[in-house]
């Protein structure tokens, strides 16, 4: 099963930027799909965006224009960068690959 490790959370102004990251150890074979979520208290879990090993990717149409998600398949490594934040982004922030969960990374949004 594979193990995922995000980071990159933190507390930010509106309008500032973060960058997540998460990678994947433990699995010998090419992980296809990888996504992030989020979690906002009170809220179900969502989908922010999706990446797969080719290059296809898929945003939550809520943060298409200020999210852009990425990855490096040599690093087994995907980010996130959120640009233009806003109050509404804050919220726990999960990477899931290969059926597998990360442990989540906090992101506040406020002034």
């Amino acid at each position: 099963q594979v193990r995922l490790v995000e980071s990159g959370g933190g507390w930010v102004q509106p309008g500032g930027s973060l960058r997540l990251s998460c990678t994947a150890s433990g699995s010998s074979d090419r992980i296809n799909v990888m996504a992030w979520y989020r979690q906002a208290p009170g809220k179900l879990r969502e989908t922010v965006a999706t990446v797969t090993i080719t290059g296809n990717i898929n945003y939550a149409e809520s943060v298409k224009g200020r999210f852009t998600v990425s990855r490096d398949n040599a690093k087994n490594t995907m980010y996130l960068q959120m640009n233009s934040l806003k109050p509404d982004d804050t919220a726990v922030y999960y990477c899931w690959a290969d059926d597998s969960w990360g442990q989540g990374t906090q992101v506040t949004v406020s002034s």
